[in-house]
C-alpha cells in the first residue's frame, strides 16, 4: 500500500495539511478572535497577519481513553510495595484528574494558551467570511493619466541647457571626414616644413628646393580655403536632447474618510464605517502603490484627525455634513493636486443633518468637490427596522435626499445604504460595478 506524506513546510515548520485540519477545528474560536480584531487594527496595517491566542483545551485532539467509571483492570506496576493483586484504588476525583494545561493560582483554575500566527490570506479569508467576499476583488477603477516628459531623440533646435555635446561632436567629425577637411596635423606639418627652407638664407637654397617651397605654400593656401568652406563645427551638426510629452498613470491615490461622529452615531454604526473603509482601502491598495488616508470627523464643526480619534473618541454637538465637505476640500487644495494624485472620498452617516445645511452640501460636492474626486461613495447606516421603511430608493433621511441632485448629475458619485455587516460587500461591490477593467 502507497503512503502519501505531505511534507511541504510553513512558517511554523508544520506540514500544511496538519494546519489546515487546525483551523478547521478552532475555526470559531479564531473567527471570533479576528472579528475582535477590527477594534485593534488601522486600516492600513487591516491586511497584514495576526498572532492569535486561544485556550489550550480549544486545540485537543480527538484520542481514546479509558473511562473514568466502569470496566475492570488488573495491573502491576514495578516498584509497587503497598498494593497486591485484588486490592481496590479509589480514583482521583473529577477536579483532580489530569487534565494538561492547568497551572497554579491563587484564585480558581488557569490555563495555558496556545500562540500561532495567522498568514496575510488566512487572516482576509476569516475577516471576510461573513461577507462572501470571493478571491478578492477583480474589478479596477479609472485611472488618471498624467503627462511625463520622457526622452524622444534629437532635434536641430531647442533651449541651450538640452545641447548634447557628444551626439554634436560626432556629426561634426563624421561630416569633416566625408568632405575632407585638412587634419590639424597635416596642416602643422606643412607648415613646420615650409618654416625649415625659409630657415636658410635665400641666395643659398638650391632650385630643387625653392619649387618645393612655393609648392607647400600653395598646398597651404588650398587647406586654409577649405577649412574656411568646411567648418569644424556647422549649423547642421548640432542636435538637442527632445522630451515628449507620454501620458502615464498615476501611481498614488488619497482616500478621504469622512464620518458621523454625533450622538446618533453608535459603536453599532462606527463599526459598520470601520469595516467599509477596511474594504475599500484593501481595494485601492492592491491598484495603487502608494496610499495616504485622511480622517474627517465631524458634528456640527469638522477636523482632521488620526485613525484612533477617529473611531474611538467620544464627541457631542450636533450634526452639520457641510463643515466636513468643506475641510476636505481644503486638504486637496493644500496637498493633493489633482495632475498628481488619484482621489478618492467614502463618507458614512446616519443620514441627520442639520436642516439648513441640505443646500450648502449639495453645491459643495457637485460645484466644488466631485470635478476633483475620482470617486465619491456615501455609505448610509441605518437600523434594522429602518430597512423595510426606505425600500424606495428616492425616500430617505434629509442628507440621502439632499444627495439625490448629485448622483444624478455625476456619474462617479454613487450613494448605498447598509444595515448589518453582510451587506457590506454585496454594497461595495455594486458601488464600483461600472468602473470595470477593459478587456
Amino acid at each position: 500500500m502507497h503512503r502519501f506524506i505531505d511534507r511541504r513546510q510553513n512558517p511554523k515548520d508544520k506540514n500544511l495539511g496538519n494546519r489546515q485540519r487546525f483551523l478547521r477545528r478552532a475555526r470559531a474560536q479564531i473567527k471570533k478572535i479576528v472579528s475582535e480584531s477590527i477594534r485593534e487594527r488601522s486600516i492600513a496595517d487591516v491586511d497584514s497577519g495576526k498572532t492569535v491566542s486561544i485556550p489550550g483545551r480549544g486545540i485537543s485532539e480527538p484520542r481514546f481513553r479509558h473511562a473514568e467509571a466502569g470496566g475492570r483492570r488488573e495491573r502491576m506496576f514495578a516498584g509497587n510495595k503497598e498494593f497486591v493483586a485484588g486490592s481496590r484504588i479509589p480514583k482521583p476525583p473529577r477536579a483532580g484528574a489530569g487534565a494538561g494545561g492547568k497551572q497554579g493560582a491563587d484564585h480558581g483554575d488557569g490555563e495555558d494558551e496556545f500562540v500561532f500566527t495567522l498568514s496575510r490570506e488566512e487572516f482576509l479569508d476569516l475577516f471576510f467570511e461573513d461577507l462572501e467576499l470571493p478571491d478578492l476583488i477583480k474589478i479596477s477603477l479609472k485611472e488618471i493619466y498624467a503627462p511625463r516628459k520622457r526622452r524622444a531623440g534629437f532635434t536641430i533646435s531647442g533651449p541651450q541647457t538640452n545641447l548634447d555635446v557628444m551626439h554634436t561632436m560626432r556629426r561634426s567629425h563624421g561630416r569633416r571626414i566625408a568632405l575632407k577637411r585638412p587634419r590639424p596635423d597635416e596642416v602643422a606639418r606643412i607648415e613646420r616644413e615650409i618654416r625649415e627652407i625659409e630657415s636658410r638664407p635665400e641666395p643659398g637654397r638650391t632650385a630643387e628646393e625653392s619649387s618645393r617651397l612655393a609648392a607647400l605654400r600653395l598646398a597651404l593656401a588650398a587647406m586654409a580655403r577649405s577649412r574656411k568652406s568646411v567648418p569644424y563645427i556647422d549649423p547642421v551638426d548640432i542636435r538637442y536632447r527632445h522630451h515628449q510629452p507620454v501620458p502615464e498613470p498615476v501611481t498614488q491615490a488619497v482616500m478621504f474618510c469622512l464620518m458621523d461622529v454625533s450622538g446618533s452615531m453608535g459603536e453599532r454604526e462606527k463599526d459598520l464605517a470601520k469595516r467599509f473603509f477596511m474594504l475599500l482601502h484593501l481595494f485601492l491598495k492592491r491598484r495603487y502603490e502608494r496610499i495616504d488616508v485622511v480622517f474627517i470627523r465631524h458634528t456640527h464643526e469638522a477636523a482632521e484627525v488620526d485613525e484612533q480619534t477617529f473611531f474611538y473618541s467620544p464627541e457631542t454637538g450636533g450634526t452639520v455634513v457641510s463643515t466636513a465637505l468643506a475641510e476636505a476640500l481644503r486638504i486637496i487644495r493644500e496637498r493633493y493636486a489633482v495632475e498628481r494624485w488619484n482621489i478618492y472620498a467614502a463618507q458614512a452617516s446616519d443620514g441627520e443633518n442639520f436642516s439648513g445645511d441640505a443646500g450648502k452640501c449639495t453645491d459643495l460636492l457637485a460645484n466644488h468637490l466631485m470635478p476633483l474626486c475620482q470617486y465619491y461613495a456615501y455609505v448610509e447606516i441605518l437600523d434594522e427596522r429602518e430597512v423595510e421603511i426606505f425600500r424606495d430608493s428616492r425616500e430617505g433621511s434629509p442628507l440621502w435626499t439632499a444627495y439625490h441632485p448629485v448622483a444624478d448629475a455625476w456619474a462617479n458619485f454613487a450613494a448605498k445604504r447598509i444595515a448589518k455587516p453582510a451587506d457590506i460587500y454585496p454594497v461595495f461591490r455594486e458601488l464600483f460595478s461600472r468602473h470595470r477593467a477593459p478587456a
